[in-house]
């Protein structure tokens, strides 16, 4: 199996196809937001910053409850981990080998954009490159790990959340809402946001949860209730966001006094029900649409590469802008104004072509693992897995990973970023790619001697 086309081909009859069409929407919805309002211009004094439009773009704010997909896509990684787990399961499989196994997908390319980043700070930084520039440019590159922060702490949690799953249904995921909705009521009351620091992962968590019961079907949400729920979601949101204290914007904007997803509010969990509600009433017409030959190889074609257009797309930016700024057609206009919304048209093109490019450079590694692991027999003996190695190295990541992220832009060390943060995820990585090369080899190993006996 050598391309993407014969991977689509080859798909099984029983994949559930609107799912990975969900997830392409998702990434294609996150780049293009991002790109949409990142803003960079030149200062008086010539230096090339760059900022999001949002705080000046509220009569649009609206518009961030279609961009803002990140509930949709631990939603979907609900549904995704379920599936994996359970059949993992059903081979006699334990923990560990099925964290190890997901890490393949992941750590790899994030490992990659980590050194990058590094190694081209480093020769930056000797190379004369003012400080702030490129302290700042780091900042933005490696923004988007935030997301990876919760997702791998969601993915450990997997197996024990989908046995609490299985006992208790959705309590769980009314549990963790109650604990959200207590959050919310403490900054609300007090001001003071930290107080709600402790419900950020209950929400994220809440949503992937909700995604083990759309998978088993325990959601039982017929299309008429499905749209019932569509609406009733939409109308509370207009309340939470009009007669309610919650700000419209459902992603992050610089100096507001509140904001909905850091930690999840009651309002962005509103419309991880609205988006729910909807991924069931398109299943129909998706599923009859992704039957078709070349739309289903375009949407295996970008979840092949979505690890990479996401962790890479605000690389992306950042190189397009440099090229537009070298070229002297960096769009110039006051931001909300015509001339704004009209240069965002070379802006997105020039940068869609970077990514284009990165994903050929840089992507090939993330569809080389997928078309490895299609490969694999799917009956193939598995050495057991150390589960307290496997779990380890995963926190380890997370804790750098949370590190970093929180860490913001400053003079963190000759990489820009905390070199403890660095170190303790590329060490994480580095530990689970011994541990699968050993498992593959003694996989091989395995599948091997029968046929020696024979």
């Amino acid at each position: 199996m050598s391309t993407i086309t014969e991977l689509a081909t080859r798909t099984p009859t029983t994949r559930l196809r609107h799912v990975d069409l969900l997830r392409a929407v998702a990434i294609i919805a996150v780049v293009l937001g991002h790109w949409l309002l990142m803003t960079v211009e030149r200062t008086a004094d010539g230096r090339l910053i760059g900022y999001t439009a949002l705080p000046q773009l509220a009569d649009v704010h609206h518009l961030t409850w279609v961009f803002q997909v990140m509930p949709l896509f631990f939603l979907v990684g609900g549904f995704a981990n379920a599936i994996s787990w359970n059949r993992h399961q059903g081979r006699g499989r334990d923990a560990g080998s099925w964290l190890l196994d997901r890490s393949r997908r992941v750590f790899p390319p994030m490992t990659v954009l980590l050194l990058t980043v590094a190694v081209g700070a480093l020769v930056a930084g000797q190379a004369g490159v003012y400080a702030r520039l490129l302290t700042d440019v780091v900042a933005v590159v490696v923004l988007p790990l935030w997301f990876l922060v919760v997702y791998l702490a969601v993915i450990l949690l997997t197996p024990v959340m989908l046995r609490l799953h299985r006992r208790f249904g959705l309590r769980v995921v009314a549990v963790m809402l109650a604990v959200v909705v207590v959050g919310d009521v403490l900054r609300l009351t007090t001001g003071l946001e930290g107080l709600a620091s402790a419900s950020s992962v209950f929400g994220w968590l809440a949503m992937h949860q909700t995604g083990f019961a759309w998978q088993d079907g325990s959601l039982r949400l017929t299309a008429r209730r499905a749209a019932l729920l569509f609406a009733g979601a939409v109308a509370a949101l207009l309340l939470l966001t009009g007669v309610g204290p919650y700000p419209v914007s459902m992603v992050s904007v610089p100096g507001a006094a509140m904001q909905n997803p850091s930690p999840p509010s009651v309002a962005l969990m509103v419309l991880a029900t609205a988006q729910l509600a909807l991924a069931v009433l398109v299943s129909g017409p998706a599923e009859r649409w992704m039957a078709r030959r070349r739309p289903w190889a375009f949407v295996v074609g970008l979840n092949g590469v979505a690890l990479t257009l996401f962790l890479w797309h605000m690389v992306a930016a950042f190189v397009g802008a440099l090229l537009l700024d070298v070229a002297g057609w960096l769009p110039s206009a006051d931001v909300g104004s015509s001339a704004w919304w009209l240069g965002r048209v070379p802006w997105l093109l020039t940068l869609t072509v970077v990514m284009g490019l990165l994903v050929v450079t840089v992507g090939r590694m993330e569809t080389r693992i997928l078309l490895r692991k299609a490969a694999a027999p799917a009956g193939a003996s598995r050495p057991a897995v150390s589960l307290p190695l496997v779990a380890g190295c995963y926190l380890a990541a997370v804790g750098g990973m949370l590190w970093l992220a929180a860490s913001g832009p400053g003079p963190h060390g000759i990489f820009k970023v905390p070199t403890g943060a660095l170190a303790l995820v590329l060490a994480a990585s580095a530990v689970l790619a011994v541990a699968r090369a050993r498992a593959s080899s003694g996989r091989a190993t395995a599948s091997a001697a029968p046929a020696v006996e024979r």
